[in-house]
Formats: structure tokens, sequence, C-alpha cells
């Protein structure tokens, strides 16, 4: 508009209403674009030192969810469902309770100075004689035969066992798929023991220093302690042994060495955990076309971080403990989203569809946010359409590289995505494969056809030094009117994506050198399921599928021995062989089902 125009409409109170509706006009067409400014000013906030690494369950983890909530609140997003949180609860810490006990022939010990229970560990008592066990070995392989128990009676006794294995130095050493505490701890069980007794001998820790107890660690059904070297040696002294004599000789020898005690000793262990609530954001845009708007795209980016670091943070930085502002990771994913449910709010015929915005908490914790989501959706999960996974797209490097993933989740989505890409302005590294290592997967696991969009890891990923102003806000435009376009074809097309399986499922990683067998499924990580473990996906000519497992199926028994959760699974298929054939015990529908698989 002139000037001259301009300033013959302020000649009159018209033309006064007249300016202002025109001014009005022009900053809600600003900003319905993705700009630089408000994507800054998103992830600076985000990544302030305020909200202290929005750690899940913190004080700042609140204040963001507070904050993308009324951001999209002001777009015109209405609440999913009630005020637009879904609160959860997620384990901030466990610790030892108040109620336990260590008595040897009558003598007390002091919890967390003499011995501590282990996160493993279940709450219970046993009062029972004491049978050293050696390393706790049950190995039969073709270069180690070793059994601590061959000899041995341990039902219904305590097992005293040394930690780690007779190569402790040795990083390459064949012991080390059979030297973590919860495996010795859950083969004690099967062999009956009432509770474990873990000691660490000088060569495997001088210093005999208790580790924080891990609140990951599922119970391995039976009372475990870690008991300090002087409490192991006098309840050895009957039998006129030391720790430190029995790891030297069990090092030298590599052969089996367990005994009684002849000493008996009455243990209660109990943890207690602080728990902490969360919440997700979940918001929707109602779309445009009467009969689409019971359908969905849904557009998600998490927003937790890893607090000031520290031991068990996942940090890279282990010696650091100061706020890791998450500025790309992934402040950058939310503030995109923010940009995006903005411009979708405020653009015409934008989405016939109804677009659902989930920001999540928990994912730093094991996709917890998503994985509730999607156990708890409040809408019909079959009517989404779609879902687009924002994590970590701060960083566009100069060779202009956006990864996305899931293309070969749906018939037809690769083509899709190179249509709406200008691939002489963004080079488009495309993959398959539904699951990895973000919130989508959990959608995946659903059926639900994904796109997962990123620029990438980098040396600041979980350090304090990955800052807003590390951020590449110009690459990060150029990514947006990518997303756009390809949420905005998938929001208005009247055909919906049909589902496809892609690729292969990845499981949890093993320990170093353990070369493991796999049933072919993508497991329950979050562990929704107690008492067993729920297979989420099932991958074609895996040997689950050949099987008879389906989608669903909670695996309860392995060979007949209990599967309560994830780390059991694990250790379960870690004693396993290829071409063997065993037994697997499901749960299907409520009923038991047991499937023969050849591995």
């Amino acid at each position: 508009m002139k000037i001259n125009t301009i300033l013959k409409c302020l000649r009159s109170f018209s033309g006064t209403i007249l300016l202002i509706y025109l001014l009005n006009s022009c900053a809600a067409t600003k900003q319905s674009e993705v700009t630089q400014q408000e994507l800054k000013g998103h992830i600076e906030y985000l990544s302030s030192d305020e909200l202290q690494g929005r750690l899940t369950g913190s004080e700042g983890d609140s204040l963001a969810a507070v904050y993308i909530r009324n951001e999209l609140a002001s777009y015109g997003f209405l609440p999913l469902e009630g005020d637009g949180f879904q609160k959860f609860t997620v384990t901030k810490r466990i610790f030892p309770g108040k109620n336990n006990l260590l008595s040897v022939q009558g003598k007390n010990y002091s919890c967390e100075k003499d011995y501590i229970p282990l996160g493993f560990s279940s709450n219970g008592m046993a009062d029972a004689e004491v049978i050293f066990a050696g390393y706790g070995f049950n190995i039969n392989t073709d270069s180690i035969k070793w059994n601590d128990y061959q000899n041995l009676d341990v039902k219904g006794k305590w097992v005293m066992i040394l930690r780690a294995d007779p190569e402790v130095n040795n990083t390459q050493s064949f012991y080390i798929p059979y030297s973590g505490d919860r495996d010795k701890a859950l083969i004690a069980k099967d062999m009956g023991a009432a509770g474990v007794l873990f000691v660490a001998g000088p060569a495997s820790d001088e210093q005999d220093a208790f580790d924080p107890l891990n609140k990951n660690d599922f119970s391995v059904g039976i009372p475990v302690f870690r008991i300090k070297r002087d409490v192991a040696d006098q309840i050895l002294s009957p039998a006129r042994a030391t720790t430190a004599a029995l790891e030297k000789k069990l090092n030298n020898s590599r052969k089996p060495l367990g005994f009684s005690t002849e000493v008996y000793l009455k243990g209660i262990a109990e943890i207690a955990r602080e728990e902490s609530v969360t919440r997700n954001v979940a918001m929707v845009l109602p779309g445009t076309d009467e009969k689409l708007k019971n359908e969905y795209v849904i557009i998600g980016a998490h927003f937790d971080h890893l607090g000031l670091g520290g031991q068990g943070s996942s940090s890279r930085a282990v010696d650091t403990i100061g706020v890791h502002h998450g500025a790309d990771d992934n402040a950058s994913g939310v503030g995109l989203m923010l940009e995006l449910a903005e411009k979708y709010a405020k653009t015409k015929d934008s989405h016939k569809r109804s677009i659902i915005c989930i920001g999540f908490s928990g994912e730093e914790m094991g996709l917890l946010g998503s994985k509730y989501f999607t156990e708890n959706p409040g809408i019909d999960m079959k009517s989404v359409n779609a879902m687009i996974n924002l994590d970590m797209l701060g960083r566009l490097r100069e060779t202009n590289v956006l990864q996305v993933s899931g293309v070969g989740t749906a018939e037809g989505l690769r083509d899709k995505i190179l249509s709406v890409s200008d691939t002489s302005v963004i080079k488009l590294a495309l993959s398959d494969e539904g699951y990895g290592p973000s919130d989508h997967s959990a959608f995946y696991g659903k059926n639900i056809p994904v796109l997962f969009y990123t620029t990438g890891a980098h040396l600041d990923y979980h350090t304090p030094h990955d800052v807003a102003d590390s951020i590449n806000y110009n690459g990060m435009i150029t990514v947006s009117s990518l997303v756009y376009s390809m949420a905005h074809q998938l929001a208005s097309e009247p055909e919906r994506l049909k589902f496809n399986e892609a690729g292969p499922v990845a499981e949890q990683a093993r320990p170093a050198r353990r070369k493991g067998v796999t049933l072919g499924i993508m497991p329950d990580f979050a562990g929704n399921i107690k008492n067993g473990l729920r297979a989420d996906f099932v991958t074609p000519g895996k040997p689950a599928a050949l099987g008879g497992m389906k989608k669903g199926d909670i695996i309860t028994a392995i060979n007949g021995k209990p599967v309560n959760n994830i780390q059991d699974y694990m250790f379960r298929m870690g004693q396993l062989k290829h071409g063997e054939t065993i037994s697997v015990e499901v749960l299907r529908d409520g009923k038991k089902e047991v499937l023969l698989i050849q591995l």
C-alpha cells in the first residue's frame, strides 16, 4: 500500500479502521509462513537454562508442555481430550527402601554401607543357608563349558556369586556375554535359589564400590543384594576362604568352584521408587471436509531431553554436570511442528483431514510418551492416515542431505515424497524401514504408515553443546517446505494410504560378542504388558512368523522358562543356538498357545 493512500485513510475514522484491518491482514499473512524469527523464538525458549534440559518429569519438562499446548491453542488447535494434556507416570529413580535387612548369624549389617539391593531385585525375604557358586556360570558352547551349579543344590538357598568374569581386562573375552549380574541372577533363580548375593573380587573392582541403581531394570523375581568384600569374607570364614583367594583360584583354573558355607543369612530386600508425572501434549485442528475430518494425519515431535546429564542419563559428556540444552534434540523438531501447525491453521484448504499435533515426553527414556499415546490414543487408530515424526532437524549440512525413513510403509509413499521434493535444493536419503530409534516406531507397530524426518546426529548430540546458536535456521525453513507439502497431500487427497510392512525390524542390541539368535520380532520395549513380553511386530519370513506367532501375541515362556519382560526375553534368547527348535508359550486373545519355532 502506498504511503499517500495510508495518509488519506487516516483522515477519517473509517479510514483508521481500514488501516488497522489491512495491517492485521498483512501480519496474519506473514505469520502463516514458517519464519526464521519464530523458529528461533521457539528453540531458544525450549533450550534455555530456564527449562534445565527438560528432563522427563521435571519442572522444565512441564514448562515445555505448557508452552507447546498454549502455542497450538493460539493457532486454533483444540484439545484432543480434556485440557490437551495426556498424563502418565515414569520412574524418576529407584533407591533402597526403609525395610532392608541383612543379618548373618545374628549380626546385622548396614544398608548402603555394607550391602545394597540391586535394581533388578524383587521385594522379598529369604532366611537360608549360603552356597558359594563361583562366577554363577552355566555355559555350554563349543568354546566354553562351565557350569558352576553342576554339583550344587541351591534350591531354597542364598547363592553367593562373584561379579564379572575370569578375563575382566580382556575386552574381547568370550566370557563377556555371560558376565552380567542380571543374567547370573536369573540363572540362579532357574536353579531354584531363594536369593543372590553378589560380591566383587579385587581383580574386578579394587575399590569395591557400589554402582548406582538402574531404574530401567526389571525384577528377576527373587531378592538380590550386592555385598561388600568384608561381609562376604565373614560369611566365607568358616570355610577358611576369602573372596580374593577364590577369585584368584577361579581365574587361574577356569574351572567351576562351589561349596556350602554352612552359614545362614536372613535378608529382606526392598526397592523403593520415586515416580514422577509427565505428559504428552495432543491438540487437533479439525479438517475442512465433512467426511474426511473424521480421519487424521499426526505430526509429532518429542520435547524431553537429558536435564543436567550425569551418570545414567545417556549423556555423551559423561563427566559433565550441566544443562543439556537439546536445541537440536529436539527443540528443533518441536519448533518446526509448531510453525507447521500455525501454517496449516492459517492457510486455506490446507487440510481436509484433521491434523493432530503431539508433543511427546519420555522419548529419551525409551519412547515412553509415544508408546503411551498409541496404547491410549483417545481416537480410533484405524482412522489415522499417517504419522510424521520430526526429530533433530536443526543441523542441515552443506551437503543438504535430509534423511527420510518409512517411505516403504505405504504403497506409493516413496513416489509421493519425491513428487513434493525439489531435489535440486535438497538431497533426500530415503529408507523404507518403519522402525527406528524415535517415536514413529510406536505408530508403525500399530500398522500406521510413518515418515521420520531428520538431519541426523552430530558431535554435539547428547552434550551440553547442543545449543540454539548452532541451529541452521535457513536449513530448517527449507526442510519445512518439504514436510508441509507432504503433510498437506496426506491430509487432503481423498484416497487413504495402504499400510505396508517395510524392512527388517531391529531387536535390542546384545552384549559384545554375543552371536545369538533372533525370533524376528519387535518387542514391546516400554514394558506395557506385565508378566510377559508382547510382540509389537512379527517380521514375515523370520522364525517367529514361520512358527505361527502373530502380532500382539504375549510371550510368557521360552522352553518352559518364564519370560516376564524384555530383559528376560533377551537372556533366554541368548542361551539358544541356530537350528534349535524351541517351544514358545504365548497368550493370544487371553488364551494360552504353545508354538514350536525353529531358529
